[in-house]
């Protein structure tokens, strides 16, 4: 009996090493059947060395800031480990693969214990064999057979990445590879979008809080409402397994967990961040760059995916100052527009009948989105037109933040019809460098570019051109007197349709005024007096030498700028004035990279000289009269404003070159600012002209756009860092025309005595 027992577990014995061996056989078996290509092919030696993956193309500010990316799915830009904080390594090891300095892919105790547990335990997942995951499985199969030939392949594909890179190398990867939701591809990507910072700036609480969202970055994610305590609950988690592994102590793991879930949620979309108005018209650029520009093989760079580095003249810090300016000028301005359309029957428009607004308005309608989307899938206008009559929920933009109400399409149109738009463009003239691009109020709701897209009347903003055209070619000299009395240019002359009459503002005349006077108070008839002695064709001519693009005609009604431009082709010819009189052409990329850091282009303006240095001084200095005693002296005095005109009083005292422009029915509302290394100018008004102030106190460029000019200076002369200057302009070593109209007068006086004596000594000789 005994012995016929001990024979029954001899057997036994027997059959457990059998099936032992036998799994361990078969284990093997299926490892090499995955590494023979048996159950699908795996990756080559080539694939494993450089895997494909989709990179953003990252936009670097000229002070080495992020500013955006282009990608259409990953939001991916890979770091290296030098770039990860110690405390976000730790807590990734201590958390998702403890013994992952000694294992080589496969942790074969974890995988134990896992098959011990049935799983209730945990996966036996390495972090190598999750980089594996993420690299060459991408989703993992719902099918539970070929879940298991997905996890063989990722355990040998494992074994090869542990072959072929360093620990140190592996986790970089892994992070690079890892989504977290919201565009947020890679490390480098979740640190900036859950923090405003990059990972290398993160502190332990902040790795954690990216670590636990591992394990399932829905489930776990901070910023979202429903998972907030789930990933309370994950970080504290990780903040344990670090106590455990003994990389913190009890004491600091207690005080650790006691900490509220803290995020900066700063959103990486295209319509979100910094520029977005530039880096849309950026995007555009790149796109013609890539089909000009073929890689060595002939196929063409994809912006999306080839992770390129674009290195821009905008500086972060001054465009940060920038939006600030328009927002808080522009969020203010709109409360009274808002207040004086409550009065206005036709609100927002003004001098146009009702048949004009319907015109308008449909016009918004087939521009539209929606209309767009619903004609490209066949709907009848019928039923366009009833969907966009009928009421439906929608996230409407304020300036409090976006709002859910309930409104129809085509109400909506109407309502957006009421914000004032702005644009805001900054230039450094010596380089020709573009520092700052605000085309618009928001980009998310308002996509129109006030900075380049957009052509609008410039009015008194041209006059400048005249008065150079004038210095230029006659020597004038800022002290010269010309009558302020109606000036008529008749049609033969340039042939005109009819005699050309314009009136100042407010239709003052008598005595005489300096023109340094006359450009201060913007005088129409001083100005139709020059052009009409220069003639219209050289102060277009000088315009576009200057940096104007647009086509136009040169006829006597430019002098008061009834011409469109848009907002930088006026910076850009301003700052030939800046710039000692030479052009230098406007620059916003100063080199492309691949992803690898090789150069694929540079970039250089070009350059020409469009003024002698004397001329460029001398309508400065002209200028300067603008801001000490004309429609830009806000940004000098002191004494209270109306409320309107934000941030008032801005106490400037250092030279600045400006002039402000007000075209008719006060649509368009400008200023043109310089000081000697940064020129900025300004545009403000309604998206169609019939959309303005009823008054000119609201709606002249002095309330509209100065406010904005006068806030963003005040920020970059804050910031030291930008040496902003505040010097004098440079004046020419041997200047003959005479800027000192007290010494310019005495001099007409003595010529005046001289001229006298002459005639009474000619008449004595007779």
């Amino acid at each position: 009996m005994t012995q016929k027992k001990t024979m029954n577990f001899t057997k036994y014995i027997k059959w457990f090493w059998g099936i032992i061996l036998g799994g361990l056989f078969a284990i093997c078996f299926i490892f090499l059947l995955a590494s023979w290509g048996a159950f699908g092919t795996l990756p080559t030696f080539e694939e494993l060395e450089n895997p494909k993956n989709d990179l953003a193309t990252e936009i670097i500010s000229s002070d080495g800031k992020t500013l955006g990316k282009y990608y259409l799915k990953a939001n991916r830009t890979p770091i290296q480990f030098k770039d990860l904080p110690d405390n976000l390594v730790k807590a990734l090891v201590a958390t998702e693969d403890e013994r992952f300095y000694s294992h080589s892919g496969i942790d074969f105790r974890g995988l134990a214990r896992a098959v011990a547990k049935l799983g209730a335990g945990g996966g036996a997942s390495t972090i190598t064999q999750q980089l594996a995951k993420n690299l060459f499985t991408k989703r993992a199969a719902q099918n539970k057979f070929k879940r298991i030939i997905q996890k063989v392949k990722e355990w040998v594909v494992a074994v090869k990445l542990e072959r072929q890179y360093t620990k140190q190398e592996i986790i970089t990867m892994y992070l690079n590879t890892q989504g977290f939701l919201f565009n947020a591809t890679g490390i480098r990507s979740a640190s900036r979008i859950y923090f405003g910072k990059e990972p290398k700036e993160l502190d332990l609480q902040e790795s954690a809080i990216l670590v636990a969202m591992l394990k399932n970055p829905r489930q776990y994610n901070p910023h979202r409402k429903v998972s907030r305590k789930k990933s309370l609950g994950r970080r504290n988690v990780v903040f344990s397994q670090m106590a455990k592994n003994g990389l913190i102590n009890e004491k600091q793991k207690d005080s650790l967990q006691k900490l509220p879930l803290k995020i900066k949620f700063t959103p990486e979309s295209h319509s979100d961040g910094l520029a977005t108005y530039f880096r849309e018209y950026l995007k555009q650029f790149m796109k013609r760059w890539a089909k000009n520009n073929p890689k060595p093989d002939g196929e063409f760079y994809d912006i999306y995916k080839d992770g390129l580095k674009i290195y821009v003249t905008i500086d972060s810090r001054m465009q940060n100052y920038a939006e600030e300016a328009v927002t808080e000028h522009m969020a203010n301005l709109q409360k009274y527009f808002f207040e004086e359309q409550k009065r206005n029957r036709t609100a927002p428009f003004y001098d146009i009948e009702k048949s004009d607004i319907r015109k308008i308005l449909e016009r918004a309608k087939k521009n539209s989105d929606r209309y767009k989307r619903m004609k490209a899938a066949g709907k009848s206008d019928k039923e366009i037109e009833k969907s966009f009559q009928t009421k439906t929920d929608m996230r409407v933009f304020t300036w409090k933040g976006d709002r859910d109400t309930v409104m129809s399409p085509y109400d909506s149109i109407r309502y957006y019809k009421h914000f004032l738009r702005s644009g805001l463009v900054s230039i450094e003239p010596q380089t020709g460098h573009i520092k700052a691009w605000v085309g618009g109020i928001n980009n998310k709701h308002f996509k129109y570019d006030a900075v380049k897209q957009q052509k609008r009347q410039v009015g008194s903003t041209f006059k400048p051109f005249v008065y150079a055209t004038a210095i230029n070619q006659l020597k004038k000299s800022p002290c010269d007197r010309f009558p302020n009395t109606p000036y008529t240019i008749p049609k033969e002359k340039y042939g005109m349709e009819d005699d050309w009459t314009p009136k100042n503002a407010g239709e003052k005349y008598g005595g005489e005024l300096t023109l340094k006077q006359a450009l201060a108070g913007s005088v129409n008839v001083i100005t139709a007096r020059l052009i009409d002695e220069v003639s219209p064709v050289n102060v277009a001519r000088l315009a576009k030498s200057a940096g104007v693009e647009t086509e136009f005609q040169a006829n006597p009604s430019i002098a008061l700028g009834a011409i469109d431009l848009t907002l930088l082709e006026m910076a850009s010819a301003y700052s030939t004035f800046a710039n000692k009189g030479m052009r230098v052409s406007p620059m916003f990329i100063t080199q492309i990279e691949d992803k690898n850091g090789t150069v694929l282009d540079t970039f250089v303006p070009e350059t020409k000289e469009v003024l002698n240095e004397e001329s460029a001084y001398v309508i400065l200095n002209l200028m300067e009269g603008v801001t000490q005693a004309g429609s830009g002296v806000r940004l000098r005095t002191t004494y209270n404003r109306p409320k309107y005109v934000t941030g008032y009083p801005y106490k400037f005292s250092n030279a600045i070159a400006g002039k402000t422009g007000t075209t008719q029915n006060h649509t368009d509302g400008w200023f043109m600012g310089m000081v000697p290394n940064l020129m900025t100018g300004v545009w403000t008004g309604g998206e169609d002209r019939s959309i303005h102030f009823a008054g000119i106190d609201k709606g002249q460029g002095a309330a509209m756009s100065l406010p904005t000019w006068g806030i963003f200076m005040r920020k970059c002369y804050a910031d030291k860092s930008l040496n902003i200057s505040k010097a004098a302009f440079d004046k020419p070593a041997n200047l003959s025309i005479n800027i000192d109209c007290a010494k310019h007068e005495e001099k007409k006086e003595e010529v005046k005595e001289g001229e006298e004596k002459e005639e009474i000594k000619e008449e004595d000789d007779f």
